[in-house]
């Protein structure tokens, strides 16, 4: 519970509120009655929090190209001469939240990502060098540690579940670089999705003042706890326009239990089917009477899914009881959920709803992934391939339901670079011949047929073309 040392705002509240609550409202958040109210002050919580509350410096070296010229006494003439191979250094600033009282620090993946040197800065102005123990792009969460002898102020995680738009928030942060900063605001809506160019999409919307530098920073609610990670902002000049977002707190409990245990990626479980949002006209098809959840597409024979009982065709509207608003929603409460449990669906299908469980699992190899470099003088020389599994098609970021034979990487030079070939690319088949396994492209390379007639499959597209 949080002592507040001015004006005691809880006791004042309480006391001028419960004589006109009734039972049920009495539990509930409130307005402020008055003007004593009005007056209170968010300056006890800063006091509080404010400590956990870090600044991230990230540093990498980049090598600056060399010039092309150099060493013709013509163009240094008139260019100028270069010195080649220069490293450059660059520099990213962020905030970050300690979490554990050893030196533990949650922050966004993109303010350290591909950082050669990572400090953290205290509110008392002392630094820490810092190592990465675990980090995702793709849920653009990383958590740092630093070595310390002394027990460090930290924020609790609390349960972003329980926030409710139009509750009061603190956003701190570094923006801009000034010095650690405050702002406050409200929660503006929960579950935003379509926010990032990330695959994760459930954010807390917030008007707090958010700005670039408070990426990692610390979304606080009026008990003092951790509601969220500010990661971004939507502005065109770069500055807040009061719309923020920030990753919620049970993600980061998650996450930070994966880090925890030593693990060396973080692991999203395994659904074996493809959703779609639940539109206007869906939703009238199937008899639904909200415009929300997440419509089953397709579902991939012998996972998870499937053996759960789910059909194309249904709609998941709640997961353990939870709401689900679209297939991120889905995605967000089976993640938070965790892995090695099972989740209740609640499911609807022709005006009838039933629950079914859904075993959680990291996405299995169900086959070798038998990679291979593909030489000689194909099309194909140049690439390195693999079969198809879940477990390859998540660690590729592709949709878990994709079979065949994938390009992981395209060597820089290469014919199949020249040709264009891309990673993640599917080779569907070649001259009329289905590729199922990477021996059959293999061998196809090895053959000379004098033309190439080439089906690929990329990010749901078939490209056919001849190469001779």
């Amino acid at each position: 519970m949080l002592r507040f040392d001015r004006l005691k705002p809880i006791a004042v509240i309480a006391a001028l509120w419960m004589p006109l609550a009734s039972p049920a409202m009495a539990q509930d958040k409130v307005l402020p009655q008055s003007q004593l109210e009005m007056q209170l002050s968010f300056a006890p919580l800063v006091k509080q929090t404010r400590g956990a509350v870090v600044n991230v410096y990230a540093e990498r070296l980049v090598q600056r190209r060399p010039n092309l010229f150099a060493g013709d006494p013509f163009f240094e003439q008139f260019f100028g001469q270069r010195m080649p191979n220069r490293t450059e250094k660059q520099s990213s600033l962020g905030s970050g939240v300690i979490v554990e009282a050893d030196g533990v620090v949650v922050t966004n993946n993109h303010v350290i990502d591909g950082a050669d040197d990572i400090k953290v800065a205290l509110a008392d102005g002392r630094e820490f060098p810092v190592k990465v123990v675990l980090k995702d792009d793709r849920l653009d969460l990383a958590v740092l540690k630093f070595e310390t002898s002394e027990a460090m102020p930290t924020l609790p995680i609390g349960n972003s579940d329980a926030t409710e738009v139009g509750d009061l928030v603190l956003a701190i942060g570094n923006p801009f670089g000034v010095g650690q900063t405050v702002t406050s605001g409200i929660v503006s809506a929960l579950a935003r999705n379509q926010v990032t160019e990330g695959d994760f999409g459930f954010f807390i919307q917030t008007d707090a003042a958010i700005n670039p530098g408070n990426s990692g920073g610390a979304l606080v609610d009026m008990k003092g706890e951790l509601i969220g990670i500010n990661t971004a902002i939507f502005s065109k000049g770069g500055g807040s326009n009061g719309v923020g977002f920030a990753i919620p707190a049970n993600l980061v409990r998650v996450f930070l239990d994966a880090a925890d245990r030593g693990e060396a990626s973080f692991e999203r479980p395994y659904v074996g089917a493809s959703f779609e949002p639940v539109t206007s006209d869906v939703a009238e098809a199937l008899g639904l009477d909200t415009v929300r959840g997440a419509l089953v597409v397709s579902v991939v024979e012998g996972g998870p899914a499937e053996k759960a009982g789910l059909k194309p065709g249904q709609v998941i509207t709640a997961v353990n009881g939870v709401e689900v608003e679209h297939p991120d929603a889905l995605g967000y409460r089976l993640t938070t959920a965790g892995l090695g449990k099972a989740a209740e669906l609640t499911v609807q299908q022709d005006g009838a709803q039933e629950t079914i469980a859904l075993q959680l699992a990291a996405a299995p190899e169900t086959r070798p992934r038998d990679i291979q470099l593909i030489e000689g003088r194909s099309p194909f020389a140049g690439i390195r391939a693999g079969n198809l599994s879940p477990r390859l098609a998540y660690e590729l970021k592709m949709a878990s339901e994709v079979t065949g034979v994938v390009v992981t990487e395209v060597l820089r030079g290469s014919p199949a670079a020249r040709l264009g070939f891309a990673p993640r690319d599917i080779v569907v088949s070649v001259n009329g011949e289905d590729i199922a396994s990477v021996d059959d492209l293999q061998k196809i390379a090895e053959s000379d047929p004098g033309f190439w007639r080439v089906e690929v499959e990329r990010d749901g597209q078939r490209i056919r073309q001849i190469f001779r």
